[in-house]
């Protein structure tokens, strides 16, 4: 994410990821408005028009023009809400980065509560939708299932991954791009970074004006995204380690068929083209041998990520007595492979 400098370490950046919601514009300015201003701090909003057809790209275009605060980002085609939500972050300014929904069902009132709570020193104070407003059986159960599956996968325990009010220090953004559904991981990847983060429960309001564009078929995105984070939380800097787990696997299957298929053919008198054992020993020394090989292509390709644009697989929180390492042009830099 971008490593912007921040102008005032006061303001607080509101991300707000728009798709077809043109019924739900006036009323969400209406309320979140006010509520910045309560603040008594300064803010900016940024509304990220995901390819809407409705138009709500036009509504937000004169709610910009009408108040300064409001800046609009505006995108040729629908993307995602990952990628918009990206777009926002690589714009924003502020110090405090709050992502909400544009569909009313989070409360702007709530946003004050969450910085409130990160004052006490967290770096994230995550939304949790303790009494959500969503049907049971398509929304809710579905969405507890998921949230039970990434704390236990990821090891980062929050009851409501997908409740999109949070509030995030800038700083614990920084260093790594979302991509699919991973926005609703982003508290893993900060916690990776080694923040601070706690949950406070926030007001849930039923959906009155437009349409969800949350299914069922979401869940399986979710579970294959979610691969990836535990992939790239455990084992960037060392992929040869699940290859080589997965391929030595591969070898075990094909040594116990092929021993078990010498000892048909010897002891119980069974050809080998009586029984898939040789095929199976053939297919799984083929596929150990293939996963090695693209665990050995996986480390060059991070050794290349990492020396092509001098990264260290490192984040220092702070230096005492020490100057910051020398530019890599000086030959100074020490780097971890």
């Amino acid at each position: 994410m971008s490593n912007q400098s921040l102008g005032n370490r006061d303001l607080v950046s509101v991300i707000i990821p728009i798709f077809d919601e043109v019924e739900n514009i006036d009323p969400l300015m209406a309320a979140l408005l006010p509520a910045m201003e309560g603040l008594a701090r300064p803010y900016e909003i940024i509304v990220i028009d995901d390819g809407s057809t409705d138009g709500t790209g036009a509504k937000l275009a004169r709610c910009a023009r009408a108040h300064p605060q409001v800046k609009l980002i505006s995108f040729k085609r629908n993307v995602g809400q990952t990628a918009a939500m990206m777009a926002g972050i690589d714009h924003a300014k502020g110090a405090v980065i709050v992502p909400m929904d544009g569909d009313l069902q989070n409360d702007p009132a709530d946003i004050g509560r969450l910085l409130t709570k990160m004052d006490e020193g967290y770096d994230v104070v995550s939304g949790w939708r303790k009494d959500r407003k969503d049907a049971l059986f398509t929304r809710t159960l579905p969405s507890k299932i998921a949230n039970g599956l990434i704390s236990w996968v990821s090891g980062v325990h929050l009851n409501d991954y997908g409740c999109t009010l949070k509030a995030y220090r800038h700083e614990v953004l920084e260093g790594f791009r979302l991509y699919g559904e991973m926005h609703r991981f982003v508290p893993i990847y900060a916690k990776w970074q080694g923040a601070r983060i706690t949950e406070l429960p926030v007001t849930h309001h039923a959906r009155t004006a437009g349409k969800s564009k949350y299914g069922l078929s979401r869940i399986f995105k979710v579970m294959l995204d979610l691969l990836v984070v535990k992939f790239l939380t455990q084992y960037e800097t060392k992929p040869i380690y699940i290859f080589g787990a997965v391929g030595f696997f591969f070898f075990g299957v094909s040594l116990f068929a092929g021993i078990s298929a010498l000892y048909l053919k010897f002891f119980r008198d069974t050809s080998f083209v009586q029984t898939p054992l040789p095929l199976l020993f053939t297919l799984g020394f083929i596929t150990g041998v293939m996963c090695i090989l693209m665990g050995l292509l996986a480390e060059v390709l991070v050794r290349i990520y990492y020396e092509a644009q001098n990264k260290t697989p490192y984040t220092v929180k702070e230096r005492i007595n020490l100057a910051p390492v020398e530019d890599a042009a000086r030959g100074d830099v020490r780097r971890i492979s």
